[in-house]
């Protein structure tokens, strides 16, 4: 599978702060850019919002409103879901990468963190849906993965899809196979089967969740 870093981009260089704020209205106006990296002497200083230049004076600097700018940003090393959290918590569809050296590399796009999530086994592979829920201090991972591996199921994936101080739900996918007796036995362990019988229709709930996410960032 593509590594996620191979996304990192330079399509457009970042803004210097000493760019003049009408330049940075003009080249947002241009782009869909909901942010965008603001570099001083190299060294990355936050991002500037597109909403919030447009009340800006054409005839300043960056520099001048240093004090706007938002802070987040991804490193090289970061796993995919943490990258896409961070576009989500900024409401962002940009996000800047820096190195261990915190230097500037480049940014990722939402569209192409959404594309590398599509190709994910777990959304692209075939397979089986089942959503388990347990109560919070009985459940167990290395549980789950043994029931299903004892009935000859092979795991793409799971993960904590809802909690609250009561009960975990996890979902995962599994390579069609012994659906019925994965079932079952959760349910001698005292599993809740939320999934059961609609397995097709939450692999799409959750391809078209991914969906609109990628529309509500793509400001």
């Amino acid at each position: 599978m593509t590594e996620i870093t191979e996304y990192i981009t330079n399509d457009f260089k970042a803004i210097d702060s000493q760019d003049s704020i009408a330049a940075i209205q003009e080249f947002f106006s241009e782009l869909h850019f909901s942010h965008f990296p603001i570099v001083e002497e190299g060294v990355y200083i936050g991002s500037i919002a597109s909403e919030d230049i447009e009340t800006f004076e054409s005839d300043k600097k960056a520099s001048d409103y240093r004090f706007t700018l938002e802070g987040f940003f991804t490193r090289t090393n970061t796993m995919w879901l943490d990258v896409l959290e961070v576009f989500a918590k900024n409401h962002t569809n940009l996000v800047p990468v820096l190195d261990e050296n915190n230097t500037y590399v480049g940014y990722y796009e939402i569209e192409d963190i959404m594309k590398f999530f599509h190709e994910t086994p777990f959304l692209k592979e075939p397979g089986g849906i089942i959503v388990v829920r347990k109560p919070i201090l009985d459940y167990s991972m290395s549980q789950i993965t043994q029931i299903v591996e004892s009935n000859n199921g092979k795991l793409l994936g799971l993960f904590i899809s809802e909690a609250d101080v009561e009960s975990v739900e996890v979902t995962m996918k599994i390579t069609l196979g012994a659906m019925n007796e994965i079932i079952q036995t959760f349910r001698r362990y005292n599993y809740e089967i939320i999934s059961e019988h609609q397995e097709d229709n939450y692999i799409n709930n959750l391809k078209e969740r991914s969906d609109y996410l990628e529309k509500y960032l793509n400001i």
